[in-house]
């Protein structure tokens, strides 16, 4: 069966229970969320998520926990070796984070690897290694997925060759995978037309059993823009027919695809386009 979901909401008085009803709302049989707010530390405590009521009811609609992903908040900055109070943040949040799934009982972390803030590739690349190897931990079940980035100002994970330098320069690097995101290959400058290409290099320089998650998105830009600008399904430079290849692609039957796609005149448009991938055919009428 096609793992495929979308990033879903947790706030107000149901917190993940939300969420999964939020998920099971759109057709879904995965999804991603947030521990809290993706642009700020502030955190509920994990009794307070109504965890044990999210799970009763993603089994009463047959989603496995196994198959959940949780997002990191933005501002974790690895990378950045110009502020050491914006790194030291970074660090101990993420081993918050890494805790708070584990108490959920989520094994997929997604984080953006950071910026190196104009101090260079290999100063950002070092400072990412120094940071994910004060983090891991070995005994832990979580298994952080280093997002694959559009390189955007001074993004690092641009190319699948940061990401290997990454994961081979980490002590614990068993922990580690990756979160393939097509719009920001496609803005990376990976032709996806092209896919069968894509997942041999990925496969010969990170391995395909490091692929965690699949972001699925169509993109606002041109092949190659280093802009990340999320367009939906469809409607953007990548196109419907290529993205429902990947989503269907039988390498990658087993990886949860998420989709954050942009809200159409303030609603959600997830349902819809998980139907297009469940029977692979384009809805023109979405917008």
């Amino acid at each position: 069966m096609l793992k495929i979901g979308s990033h879903v909401s947790m706030s107000g008085k149901e917190m993940l229970l939300g969420s999964v009803k939020e998920a099971v709302s759109y057709g879904a049989n995965t999804f991603m969320f947030y521990t809290g707010a993706p642009q700020n530390t502030a955190r509920k405590p994990v009794s307070q998520l109504r965890v044990e009521e999210a799970k009763e009811y993603m089994k009463e609609h047959h989603i496995s926990i196994d198959d959940v992903v949780v997002h990191a908040p933005y501002i974790i900055n690895l990378a950045n070796t110009v502020k050491p109070e914006t790194y030291e943040l970074a660090v101990r949040f993420l081993k918050e984070e890494i805790a708070r799934c584990e108490e959920i009982g989520v094994s997929r972390l997604v984080l953006h690897p950071g910026s190196h803030v104009k101090a260079g590739d290999e100063a950002g690349l070092k400072q990412i290694v120094k940071g994910l190897n004060e983090v891991l931990r070995e005994d832990q079940k979580v298994h952080i997925a280093l997002e694959t980035m559009a390189g955007k100002g001074s993004e690092m994970g641009r190319t699948f060759d940061q990401i290997q330098y990454m994961i081979e320069n980490t002590k614990h690097s068993s922990l580690l995978g990756v979160c393939l995101d097509t719009c920001h290959i496609h803005d990376a400058g990976y032709d996806l037309t092209h896919f069968d290409d894509i997942l041999e290099e990925f496969d010969q320089k990170i391995g395909l059993d490091r692929l965690l998650v699949v972001h699925v998105n169509d993109s606002k830009n041109e092949r190659g823009a280093h802009k990340d600008r999320h367009e939906n399904i469809g409607y953007g430079y990548i196109g419907f027919e290529t993205l429902n290849q990947i989503v269907h692609h039988p390498k990658l039957k087993d990886v949860p695809k998420i989709l954050e796609t942009p809200y159409i005149d303030g609603k959600a448009p997830y349902r819809e386009e998980i139907e297009m991938f469940m029977h692979q055919t384009f809805n023109s009428g979405l917008k």
